[in-house]
């Protein structure tokens, strides 16, 4: 990674307006004209801002840019409707005038702190730009939560954000991971930025999955997700008021065991009482942790799992959320109805022996943020060596100390055990199957499924084209 200094937000805009390459139009919505105020006050902005508007009242923006189905303002479909809006009218108003200038249009629809602290801050943010005068344009669409306790401050927030990320696009283009990192920049602990969306005739190279991972890595946020597309989502805009089942594993690769337990979780999960099965989705879920397991983080071999995801048609979630607790809390924040985790009986005992570690002084605190009434774990059995017996929610060891604890949130039905299993394939580990697809050893085929063995086979996963050509 390059090096790079961090420049104050003043220095930035007046960077920007004295590029004459550079010409555009600001469009804000909710927090008032935060990113064009800088823009103004740093002088020269003749050069740079074609116009400036804010379309407060809903009429007028609805005037302007159409009516929202939902009534959401606050929304990715805004924010588009916005940029595609105000880049057209620079294209058509001002083309055969500026024929040698790079245009943008930034565009943000934000909803601040309000006085009764019901709203707590967040907003879209994204430009619309030219790297050259004669290419199509490009986009960068992000979501952030704002952190700051006071409307004004966090008013402040939008506008630093707003002028790193015109900066970002113009001067680091090349370097998309330098560019996330700067959106950062005098923010840090102010905000938090979950989803980054970057497409564009410059940035074909660019996966957003990886966009994801860097979000992630460089602390931008705890939580970011991608679609089977490989693209960035929001919870806010597929989320909303449904029932989410999560599956976390470490997908290195998806074993027989793993796509058992997803199958049978969800179809229980789908069968609760307090659930509607048509409003129901279901996520996998890598930890960062759990891809720094071997060391330092691989992007390869984060690849290789999100492959293999993606081709299954799933939705991943990428997460710093080593407590189960992190998680919950960030999808409670966008009234997800009802929060199911699916998996195996070992992890419940790590879980559980964590909690009761971490938190000896206020174990009612510690397990009552995990174990929320609309939170449910679903718990898969394992082998325990030398024993016939299985290992299940009811048979795992539990400190003394919290056994009165464990059994209310059994009986409560916080954590249940799987109904249906296939005790067939519990002898398969995916640890072992790495270890096999890595040595050429053929078993490692009959332990995962036919789809996820071709995907592999195919696109030389986890090692396996290497093997095989270093055997010739």
């Amino acid at each position: 990674m390059l090096s790079r200094r961090v420049l104050e937000t003043e220095q930035k805009a007046l960077e920007i307006n004295l590029d004459e390459r550079i010409y555009g139009a600001f469009a804000e919505i909710g927090a008032g004209q935060e990113v064009a105020r800088h823009f103004f006050q740093v002088g020269a902005a003749a050069g740079t801002i074609a116009k400036t508007m804010s379309a407060y009242d809903k009429t007028v923006s609805d005037e302007v840019y159409g009516p929202e189905p939902k009534g959401r303002y606050v929304c990715e479909a805004r924010l588009y409707k916005m940029l595609n809006h105000e880049y057209s009218l620079m294209e058509g108003r001002l083309r055969n005038l500026r024929p040698a200038q790079n245009f943008f249009a930034f565009a943000d629809t934000v909803s601040a702190l309000n006085f009764t602290k019901t709203i707590k801050g967040d907003g879209w943010l994204g430009l619309r730009f030219q790297l050259r005068p004669d290419a199509p344009p490009n986009d960068l669409a992000l979501h952030v939560r704002m952190l700051d306790q006071d409307n004004r401050l966090q008013q402040q927030a939008v506008g630093i954000l707003g002028v790193n990320l015109i900066y970002g696009c113009f001067r680091y283009h090349n370097h998309p991971e330098m560019l996330l990192q700067s959106l950062m920049d005098n923010l840090h602990g102010r905000v938090m930025i979950d989803m980054v969306r970057l497409n564009g005739p410059d940035f074909q190279q660019v996966d957003n999955r990886l966009i994801c991972l860097w979000l992630v890595k460089n602390g931008l946020s705890d939580v970011a997700i991608f679609g089977p597309d490989g693209n960035s989502l929001h919870a806010s805009e597929f989320l909303y008021r449904k029932s989410i089942l999560i599956a976390r594993g470490s997908y290195r690769p998806p074993t027989l065991v793993q796509q058992d337990m997803i199958r049978h979780a969800y179809a229980q999960f789908r069968r609760e009482a307090n659930v509607d099965a048509d409003k129901t989705f279901f996520l996998t879920e890598i930890t960062l942790d759990n891809l720094r397991a071997d060391g330092e983080l691989n992007e390869r071999d984060f690849m290789d799992r999100v492959e293999i995801l993606c081709a299954l048609h799933e939705t991943v979630i990428l997460s710093n959320c080593v407590q189960h607790n992190k998680l919950i809390a960030y999808f409670g924040e966008y009234k997800v109805q009802r929060i199911g985790l699916a998996m195996g009986a070992r992890k419940l005992q790590n879980i559980i022996r964590e909690t009761y570690l971490n938190s000896p002084d206020n174990l009612l605190g510690a397990f009552g943020e995990t174990f929320l009434r609309n939170v449910r774990f679903y718990i898969y059995p394992a082998r325990q060596e030398g024993s016939p017996e299985l290992l299940t929610a009811q048979t795992i060891e539990v400190p003394q100390a919290i056994r009165f604890l464990y059994h209310y949130l059994l009986e409560n039905r916080n954590i249940v055990d799987m109904e249906v299993f296939n005790p067939d394939i519990l002898h398969i580990y995916h640890k072992k199957v790495l270890k096999m697809i890595l040595q050429s050893e053929p078993e490692w085929e009959q332990q995962v499924p036919d789809d996820v063995a071709d995907i592999i086979r195919k696109k030389g996963l986890f090692g396996y084209r290497a093997q095989r050509v270093e055997e010739f």
